[in-house]
């Protein structure tokens, strides 16, 4: 599999205290970067949306970023954790 690597990330709550944040990332052999943002209302269920970081890439590449995040748990687990570990709660 292709290294992924965070680029950077961060999370908050909005005003109706949803947890909002997201992940910048890239992965090897990619010529984009990806940006991954999470929604949830209860820091448990989480909606995701993958999108360019920065100039659009190649769809082919997108697209298989995607079903990659929708079925690497590992994965997707790993860039949610990064938005939560530099979100500031309870500071």
């Amino acid at each position: 599999m292709s290294q992924v690597r965070i680029e950077h990330s961060d999370m908050k709550r909005d005003e109706s205290d949803q947890f909002v944040g997201y992940t910048v990332f890239s992965i090897d052999g990619h010529a984009s970067s990806y940006e991954i943002t999470f929604l949830s209302k209860n820091g448990r269920d989480w909606d995701y949306a993958l999108n360019f970081a920065g100039e659009p890439g190649g769809e082919e590449q997108f697209l298989q970023i995607d079903e990659r995040i929708e079925t690497d748990d590992e994965l997707f687990d790993d860039l949610l954790d990064a938005a939560i570990d530099a979100g500031k709660f309870g500071e």
